[in-house]
């Protein structure tokens, strides 16, 4: 049967208890009163051969659970930090962690906490101290996670944010069906840029253009044309009037002996 772990008595039946920590070995000191508004340095506890460890305890981080009669009423979630003799099991002293202050960091080192602890109406500030860094910062995790489900990282979210949240988030979250259904289509504008004419001011538009393309005069030809238009060229000579011409050419211009001084054998060899 589940128990307070405060006052050692029984919880209701519904009421659920989870570990979020445990540590087996951490050192506990009685530390002077905070004379600084800046925080604890833990450099002073240990001093002279840990002068100040009064005990060796097992540290657990408990939260417990327990729903609400009322199904609108969100359930009732506490986090105790509790520090056990770890041969027996016997509570040594306990820390209910209803504030982040309940446990404070050392300024000079990572591995020691300032905690609060309650007992019999009393409250005192005890040193504890983890051998290993990677505890140290696993216990900080912990106490994350129980600072987001108290709602103490958002006040305006209750005590149990977490499991509230989960439920809130099935309802609001219901499947959406985005499929078309019979009938539905979907239009989609694609978007233009600058104005978009209507269609016969487009048509209008292109036929001037066309007007003013065509309407552009020819360049003028070669001499006389009263129609404007570019007069035609010759077609090609052909192969047969070309060696003609070529004849013609070779009979104009090859001399004759005459037209070099020469006789035409007329009066027989030279004497």
């Amino acid at each position: 049967m589940n128990t307070n772990p405060l006052t050692g008595q029984p919880l209701p039946s519904t009421a659920i208890q989870r570990i979020l920590f445990i540590a087996p070995k951490v050192h506990i000191y009685q530390i002077p009163p905070l004379t600084s508004t800046k925080g604890y340095n833990a450099a002073s506890w240990t001093a002279d051969n840990n002068k100040r460890q009064i005990f060796t305890a097992r540290l657990r981080i408990l939260e417990t659970s327990i729903p609400s009669s009322d199904p609108d009423d969100t359930e009732k979630v506490t986090t105790t930090l509790l520090l056990e003799d770890p041969g027996n099991g016997q509570l040594f002293a306990a820390a209910p962690y209803t504030n982040p202050a309940t446990v404070e960091q050392a300024l000079d080192s990572s591995r020691f906490f300032a905690v609060t602890v309650v007992g019999e109406g009393r409250k005192a500030v005890l040193g504890m101290g983890f051998e290993e860094r990677s505890e140290a910062f696993d216990f900080s995790i912990a106490l994350q996670d129980a600072r987001r489900v108290l709602g103490m990282e958002n006040p305006g979210a209750g005590v149990s944010e977490r499991r509230s949240g989960e439920r809130k988030k099935e309802v609001e979250e219901v499947k959406r069906d985005f499929s078309l259904k019979e009938g539905e289509t979907i239009s989609i504008n694609f978007g233009g840029r600058g104005r978009r004419s209507r269609p016969d001011e487009a048509s209008k538009d292109q036929k001037s253009e066309q007007d003013a393309l065509f309407s552009i005069k020819p360049p003028p030809g070669r001499g006389a044309n009263p129609a404007g238009a570019m007069p035609f060229l010759p077609p090609p000579p052909s192969a047969k009037s070309v060696k003609e011409e070529r004849r013609r050419s070779r009979q104009t211009f090859e001399q004759k002996p005459q037209d070099l001084g020469f006789d035409d054998g007329e009066f027989g060899e030279f004497q």
